[in-house]
């Protein structure tokens, strides 16, 4: 038996918590505003990155690629009572609207929303992190990947957005150049002996990455 996405997604969503009325708020406000909503990760994978942040209960979390905001919330959602949260976007004309929308949260004192290339604020944060959600540009993931994994505690973990790349990893004789990046990014983490890993295969694909 065949499942078609959209009616799998519907009964996914029927069956997982409800979408908070912020969320639901951004949702609305992504799809109408934003020329690629779909980078949202909506309400499903929200309530997975939500479920494992509560799983985990970090104290600190890292995410690349903020975007509207969606993601960071979900993941705020499990941190511990003293809490931080460090996102990191470079789209400075999306930060009033994303600033606000922090600031209606429960957690507008435990979100950092930094704005500038992460490659260069990485370093700058001397934190250790239990909890790391990559989801921004494909072609630097490896670079972000490497970046991270010396400031995730042992037992630590990462999480990846899209590592099935619309299912174009299936197709490796003839892959284009971003195909060609996620295959790189899949196969060193596959090969890769200081971490445990899988993938999920949530909407696009999700890495759930843990460190040794």
């Amino acid at each position: 038996m065949e499942l078609r996405d959209d009616l799998l997604n519907a009964y996914l969503e029927v069956t997982c918590d409800k979408e908070p009325a912020l969320l639901q708020k951004i949702n609305r406000d992504t799809h109408l505003k934003e020329t690629m909503p779909h980078m949202l990760s909506g309400h499903y994978q929200g309530r997975l990155l939500s479920m494992l942040s509560r799983l985990v209960s970090p104290n600190r979390i890292l995410e690349i690629g903020t975007f509207t905001g969606y993601a960071t919330i979900c993941l705020a959602e499990g941190l511990a009572v003293n809490g931080k949260l460090h996102t990191i976007d470079v789209a400075e004309e999306r930060q009033e609207r994303v600033q606000a929308y922090f600031d209606a949260s429960p957690f507008a004192d435990k979100i950092k929303y930094h704005i500038g290339d992460a490659r260069t604020i990485i370093p700058t944060l001397h934190e250790c992190f239990d909890l790391v959600f990559i989801d921004a540009d494909k072609k630097n993931n490896l670079n972000y990947y490497e970046l991270v994994l010396e400031k995730v505690r042992s037992g630590g973990f990462i999480l990846i957005d899209n590592v099935l790349w619309k299912g174009k990893v299936l197709d490796q004789q003839h892959p284009d150049k971003q195909t060609q990046q996620v295959l790189q990014l899949n196969q060193f983490i596959a090969e890769d002996e200081r971490v445990q890993k899988i993938i999920l295969p949530v909407r696009d694909g999700l890495f759930l990455i843990r460190k040794r």
